[in-house]
């Protein structure tokens, strides 16, 4: 028969039935108190206290809209001085929850439809016509070639192809990065969240929020953590970054809002947290295909009626803006739930004080070998204290 820890009874027995001898120790006591002040340790401290166990919770619902604004002035020698803002460099207008803005970029202008030398490579570049293929196109062709072998320059041949010519040429990225002044951009962010479980809802722009203050404010977190105006340059420098070397090749930001509610306090306490990281990874020993970049065109015909374009691969920032949270309210099915999985611990403490006692105390053989003990009786006897 097992004897529980810090146990001391009175038994009777019949004739010819085993007696158990109970041992009682202070030590065995004192692990078995141990054991039980801890489980209540945890049940108020972790699962009341810390977790809020007497809370029913909900996830976030979140709605986003961002808004850019900013202007650069660029002076290049294929473009000339020019004038960019929120049209040109925030593609497309409108994202969910996301936000591209272009910081680099490499401009083909005036293409048409017609027949010009490919980009010279291992595979296009020739000495004579039979080694270009007519119909031959592969995934980085940027055309289709029609057999001949024609001068790409005074010193290279390479395949001829029909495309959109003169053919794009990308083996060079800008450095620095052809809007450096994105950095000073800057970035409103309007969040809506909703609780459905609790019929709660807020957003980013809190009510203590005037027009005055959001029109002049940036957003920092220790001056101004509520503002909702984002500097580029600054969230960027907050995820640990250098946003003129980001710029040139891209990458990708999180942008995060945190809405943690306890909604047994005031509603003005349910406010958001912003935080910043890079989403990308930018491994040093690892460059291959870096960056975040695209491809589109702007399309227009000349004073002849032909169609031409001009092709951007455009290199840029994605700002992704996650949303993430819960709340809790006070409710009784889980208060009384989690005071019942307490309660129950507690007939766990004699199983663990056992397991304490045979097998991590000094004394451990003794308490082994006295935990069973049969005595053979042919009297009643009676047992007591």
């Amino acid at each position: 028969a097992m004897v529980s820890c810090g146990a001391f009874q009175s038994f009777f027995f019949e004739y010819d039935t085993p007696r158990i001898v109970l041992i009682r120790s202070r030590k065995v006591g004192l692990v078995n108190r141990a054991v039980q002040l801890a489980i209540l340790a945890y049940v108020i401290g972790w699962v009341f206290l810390w977790e809020k166990g007497y809370q029913e919770t909900d996830s976030v619902v979140s709605s986003v809209t961002t808004k850019v604004k900013g202007v650069a002035l660029t002076n290049t020698s294929t473009l000339g001085a020019r004038i960019w803002d929120v049209a040109d460099y925030v593609i497309p207008p409108q994202e969910k929850n996301t936000v591209f803005i272009m910081t680099n970029a490499i401009l083909t202008l005036n293409q048409s439809q017609g027949h010009c030398p490919e980009l010279p490579d291992e595979k296009t570049v020739c000495k004579e016509n039979s080694s270009c293929i007519s119909g031959y196109v592969s995934s980085h062709s940027s055309g289709i070639q029609t057999g001949e072998c024609v001068s790409y320059n005074g010193s290279i041949n390479t395949c001829e192809v029909f495309a959109w010519c003169p053919v794009e040429d990308d083996y060079h990225i800008p450095r620095p990065a052809l809007l450096q002044e994105a950095e000073n951009f800057t970035l409103l962010v309007k969040n809506n969240i909703w609780y459905p479980k609790f019929n709660f809802s807020k957003r980013n722009i809190l009510p203590t929020i005037n027009a005055t203050y959001l029109k002049n404010c940036t957003y920092d977190s220790h001056t101004d953590p509520f503002c909702p105006i984002f500097h580029l340059g600054k969230i960027v420098k907050a995820a640990g970054q250098n946003f003129q070397e980001m710029a040139v090749e891209g990458g990708v930001m999180a942008l995060q809002i945190n809405w943690d509610c306890n909604l047994d306090r005031a509603a003005s306490h349910c406010v958001p947290k912003y935080s910043f990281r890079r989403l990308d990874s930018r491994d040093s020993g690892h460059t291959v295909s870096p960056g975040y970049n695209f491809r589109f065109a702007k399309y227009y015909k000349d004073s002849h009626g032909n169609e031409l374009r001009t092709l951007i691969k455009a290199y840029g920032i994605r700002f992704d803006v996650i949303v993430f949270g819960k709340a809790g309210k006070f409710d009784v099915i889980p208060t009384m739930i989690n005071i019942g999985s307490g309660l129950a611990l507690f007939g766990v403490a004699t199983v663990l004080c056992d397991i304490v006692v045979l097998y991590c105390m000094k004394k451990k053989y003794y308490y082994r070998e006295k935990k069973y003990k049969y005595v053979e009786d042919y009297e009643l006897v009676s047992i007591s204290e």
